[in-house]
C-alpha cells in the first residue's frame, strides 16, 4: 500500500512541475497545473502578492515591536489572537513558520496549528526541524521525539540509509503535528573549519558525501508526506560569520564551486526537490558585487535557474537577519528578492510595509503583475502537493 501511495504522489508531483496539461484519458479531468491556473485568474493582486509572504506568528501582531531575537522569546506568541485576525483580512499570507518560543507542548501545538491554517491566504505550515542544534520540536523538553546529534555525526557513517531514516523520523513527527514544510536539509558543503553558523548541521566537508545524505534525507521527508527544502544557496560552509547578525561572502569562483557546492545543490535539483533557501551571503567573484545572493538575479536567475535548470520555488532566507537589515531597508530588500527572482519572501522584518510596497511597485509597473503571477503558480501548486501528501500519507 506505502509503495501504491508513493508512486501516485510521484506521478502528481511529475504532472504538476511543468505548467502543461496532464488530465485523464478522457480529457474531462483537470491536472493541478491547470486548477492552478483558474484559481490565479479569480484573485485580486493583494491576494497573489501575500501568497509570496511566508511569515512568523509575529509578524500578524502589530502590537508587537522587537529589535533582537532575544525580544520575542518571552513573548510566547502561541495562540491567534484578534490583533493577528484583524491584519490577516487586509494582509493574507501564504504560510507561518513557527520558531521554539511559539510551541509549548503537543496540547497547545494541537490548537495552534489548526487557528493559523484557518487564517486568510490558506497558509501553509513551516519549521526548521533539522535534527540536531537546529530542531524546534525535538530539543523542546515537553516532547518525546527522537533526537539526533548532528547530521556530520549521520554523514560520518557514511550510510545515505541513516539519511533517510533521519528525514523520514521528523517528517513523520512533523506531519502528526500539522507541518507541511520543513526547511530542511541543509545542503552546504562545511569546508571551513572557522563556520560558526553551519558546522555539523552539514552533513560533510566532502561534498560526495554530502550529496546522497541530503536526497536520502529528502526522499526520508517525502515519503512521510512532508515537503523538504535544500539551504542555503550557493552554499554558506565556505563563510566565516553568521548572517543572523551580520554580512558574510564567500571568496568561492563559480568554476568552484562548481566542484563543491553545487554537488550537493545539483542532487537535490535532480533529485526534484520543491524548494531552495537562498543564502544572504555574497559572491563577489560570481556576482561581480557584494551583494547578498538572496537579492542576486546572477545567482537566482543566471546560475540557479538558467545553468543549473532549476523551475520550482526560491525562498529567501529569513529577511528580518542583519545581514539584510544592516544594509538594505524592509522596502528595499523586499523588492530587491523579489525583482532578483525569489518566490517566497520569508520573515520580512515588517510584513504591512513590505507588502504594501510590493502591491504599489505592481500598480505602478515596476514589477509586473505576470512576474507575480509566476511565483503565485508556484506556491499554489506547491499546496496541491501539500494536500496531496497528508491525504496520502
Amino acid at each position: 500500500m506505502k509503495f501504491l501511495k508513493l508512486w501516485m504522489f510521484a506521478a502528481i508531483l511529475i504532472c504538476g512541475t511543468v505548467i502543461t496539461s496532464c488530465t485523464d484519458d478522457d480529457g474531462v479531468n483537470p491536472s493541478p497545473a491547470e486548477e492552478v491556473e483558474e484559481q490565479l485568474k479569480k484573485m485580486t493582486l493583494r491576494e497573489k502578492v501575500g501568497q509570496m509572504f511566508f511569515v512568523r506568528p509575529e509578524a500578524l501582531d502589530t502590537t508587537i515591536h522587537w529589535k533582537e531575537y532575544s525580544d520575542l522569546m518571552p513573548i510566547e506568541l502561541q495562540e491567534v489572537n484578534n490583533c493577528m485576525k484583524g491584519v490577516n483580512e487586509k494582509y493574507p499570507v501564504g504560510g507561518i513558520i513557527l520558531y521554539a518560543w511559539n510551541i509549548k507542548d503537543e496540547a497547545q501545538l494541537a490548537r495552534f496549528i489548526p487557528q493559523l491554517k484557518a487564517l486568510k491566504g490558506e497558509p501553509l505550515m513551516c519549521i526548521d526541524e533539522e535534527g540536531g542544534r537546529v530542531s524546534r520540536i525535538a530539543n523542546n523538553p515537553n516532547f518525546h521525539v527522537k533526537k539526533y546529534e548532528s547530521m556530520a555525526a549521520i554523514g560520518a557513517t557514511g550510510d545515505p540509509a541513516n539519511a533517510y531514516e533521519c528525514g523520514n523520523t521528523i517528517g513523520t513527527y512533523l506531519n502528526g503535528y500539522g507541518f507541511d514544510i520543513d526547511f530542511a536539509p541543509v545542503a552546504d558543503v562545511n569546508t571551513n573549519p572557522d563556520n560558526i553558523v553551519i558546522g555539523p548541521r552539514a552533513f560533510s566537508d566532502d561534498p560526495y558525501v554530502a550529496a546522497p545524505m541530503v536526497t536520502s534525507y529528502l526522499q526520508g521527508l517525502q515519503d512521510a508526506g512532508i515537503i523538504g527544502c535544500i539551504k542555503h544557496f550557493p552554499g554558506h560552509g565556505d563563510t566565516k560569520a553568521d548572517t543572523h547578525y551580520g554580512y558574510d561572502q564567500t571568496q568561492k569562483t563559480w568554476a568552484e564551486m562548481l566542484d563543491c557546492e553545487m554537488v550537493t545543490f545539483r542532487a537535490g535539483i535532480n533529485w526534484g526537490c520543491q524548494l531552495i533557501m537562498t543564502a544572504h551571503i555574497g559572491a563577489p567573484k560570481v556576482t561581480g558585487s557584494d551583494i547578498p545572493s538572496t537579492m542576486s538575479s546572477v545567482i537566482l536567475q543566471d546560475k540557479l535557474r538558467d545553468e543549473l535548470g532549476y523551475q520550482n520555488i526560491i525562498v529567501t532566507d529569513a529577511m528580518e537577519m542583519g545581514a539584510i537589515t544592516k544594509q538594505f531597508t524592509n522596502i528595499e530588500a523586499t523588492l530587491g528578492c523579489i525583482q532578483a527572482g525569489a518566490d517566497i519572501v520569508l520573515s520580512p522584518k515588517n510584513l504591512v510595509e513590505a507588502f504594501d510596497a510590493v502591491v504599489k511597485a505592481v500598480e505602478e509597473g515596476k514589477i509586473s503583475e505576470e512576474r507575480i503571477n509566476q511565483s503565485v503558480r508556484r506556491i499554489l501548486l506547491l499546496k496541491k502537493y501539500a494536500q496531496i501528501a497528508h491525504f496520502l500519507f
